[in-house]
């Protein structure tokens, strides 16, 4: 097992690139500038999604997030008083637990310059465990005696 911490992004995006990544449509990833500027910040911070021989390792799922805009908000999406629901790709990947809070800051920022919202919502966990290589029983029984 290896100590990280999870890095979790809301990130809108259009219906229609919605609808494209619920068919399997992985082509969206890059076709959707929002996605890409997203998967290039993950990109150019090696310390995200380092799962040794893997690289850049992410989940994603979809839904949407809801929201009332209050007064003195500056929305991209909705207006004041108004329930808005938006479709949104959720983003998921892990750095090591261990990693400088200089290191965690950098990419965090760099994150929140390049969302389209006013308040993005970027969840950072405390450590917890994830698999960090192949588990010691899926090596046994290779066949020597």
């Amino acid at each position: 097992m290896k100590a990280v911490r999870k890095l979790r992004v809301h990130w809108p995006i259009e219906s229609e690139t919605f609808s494209r990544l619920a068919n399997g449509e992985a082509a969206a990833f890059k076709d959707d500038q929002g996605i890409a500027a997203l998967l290039r910040a993950l990109a150019a911070s090696a310390e995200l999604g380092d799962f040794g021989n893997y690289r850049h390792v992410f989940e994603s799922g979809l839904g949407f997030e809801g929201f009332t805009v209050a007064e003195g908000a500056n929305p991209t999406l909705g207006q004041v008083g108004q329930q808005t629901f938006s479709p949104t790709f959720v983003f998921t990947t892990y750095f090591d637990a261990a990693l400088d809070n200089a290191a965690v800051d950098k990419f965090t920022r760099r994150l929140v310059e390049i969302h389209p919202w006013e308040v993005p919502v970027i969840e950072l966990s405390a450590p917890m465990s994830v698999s960090g290589t192949t588990p010691a029983a899926a090596t046994y029984g290779s066949g020597a005696a």
